[in-house]
């Protein structure tokens, strides 16, 4: 049974991704301004503007806790942290493709309790809270049961950090097993549709990534039946960068990290 204060966490996820799924809506198709970071990556006045929203909201309703998201942060010494990517597919996003998602996760002790996706170009809200099932618009959701085959779908996002060894491996894994790969271009996105059965896996690549991106997906997709790790299969904590991740399934999972572990 969900407590109180666990509904409480999720109501205010949900309310602050319809919030950010507004901005996004707003700035869609406008060719909202934009730079790169020193990292490479782009970054647009709709990323900033829903990160400080974040910020706000958290600080007001919770002034104990942290927040750390991909553009601005700010860190209080807590062990409660939500976790925040306020555009995951900047890059789609700039470019009028309607994929990009906003995710919030609220991170204890470096594990997620609460997760909230939100794609606001298909009116998709996915949320979950620790042992209590995954859910899309109120329905549960769960991955599907496909072990490699001709009609596995996987997916794996590349961005200038990733390591292309793991590019490599993953796409010849899926020649061998006859399964079929997909660049979505927003990894939390791809990871919503491991938790709804569409993907089996999708691949976060490279050793060294932002956990901003996967947090609320590692609770959601676990909690829909699948299984969250690093590249390697091992677990991590989701407050501090993270060594990509793998999120599945369940049933490719294995064979998935076995293929990194020889590189």
């Amino acid at each position: 049974m969900v407590t109180n204060q666990q509904r409480e966490w999720l109501d205010f996820a949900k309310s602050v991704a319809r919030e950010a799924g507004d901005i996004m809506q707003e700035y869609f198709g406008k060719k909202p301004d934009s730079h790169f970071k020193a990292n490479n990556t782009i970054v647009t006045v709709a990323d900033e503007e829903i990160n400080d929203l974040v910020i706000k909201r958290v600080t007001e309703r919770y002034p104990d806790h942290d927040i750390d998201g991909e553009e601005a942060s700010a860190r209080r010494g807590s062990d409660y942290v939500w976790v925040c990517d306020p555009i995951d597919g900047t890059v789609p996003f700039a470019m009028e493709l309607p994929v990009s998602v906003f995710s919030l996760a609220l991170v204890i002790d470096g594990q997620p309790e609460v997760g909230v996706i939100y794609a606001p170009f298909s009116d998709h809200l996915y949320w979950a809270v620790r042992g209590q099932g995954a859910f899309m618009n109120g329905k549960q959701v769960y991955v599907n049961k496909r072990g490699f085959g001709r009609m596995t779908k996987m997916n794996v996002d590349w961005w200038p950090s990733a390591q292309w060894d793991v590019m490599r491996v993953i796409h010849e894994l899926a020649y061998e097993k006859g399964a079929y790969v997909t660049t979505l271009g927003s990894t939390t996105h791809a990871a919503a549709l491991v938790a709804r059965g569409e993907f089996a896996a999708s691949v976060f690549a490279g050793t060294k990534g932002k956990n901003v991106d996967i947090a609320a997906a590692k609770v959601i997709v676990e909690e829909a039946g699948g299984k969250v790790t690093d590249l390697f299969g091992r677990e991590q904590r989701y407050d501090q960068d993270i060594c990509g991740a793998v999120l599945s399934n369940g049933i490719v999972h294995e064979e998935i990290v076995e293929a990194m572990r020889e590189l």
